[in-house]
């Protein structure tokens, strides 16, 4: 089992920039792959950035030279900069982790606006 914990949501204006982060804890031998989805109002849940144990990161479109992930393969954590921040980014962003499962974790609300 695997526990997630986000930190770092909030609210921001447009141009701005938030640091979400993710820690997670349990049992498991390794996380292959750590990643951040976002859900918007009436939207389905959505694919940020991707990480992979080696570092191999992929990104969506909308989020392509303004977000950057990273982890830390020591601490079990894994971070998302978020700049230049455009109002529909607006949605609640949630952690995942594959490890043999995929665990989500509870959800941080991101909120761009004036």
């Amino acid at each position: 089992q695997v526990q997630l914990v986000e930190s770092g949501g909030g609210l921001v204006q447009p141009g701005g920039s938030l640091r979400l982060s993710c820690a997670a804890s349990g049992s498991f031998y390794r996380i292959n792959y750590m990643g951040w989805y976002r859900q918007a109002p009436g939207q389905e849940r959505e694919l940020v950035a991707l990480i992979s144990w080696l570092g191999n990161t992929q990104y969506s479109d909308s989020a392509k030279g303004r977000f950057t992930i990273s982890r830390d393969n020591a601490k079990n954590t894994v971070n998302l900069q978020m700049n230049s921040l455009k109002p529909e980014d607006t949605a609640v962003y949630y952690c995942n982790v594959q490890t043999l499962s995929a665990y989500w974790g509870q959800g941080t609300q991101v909120t761009v606006s004036t």
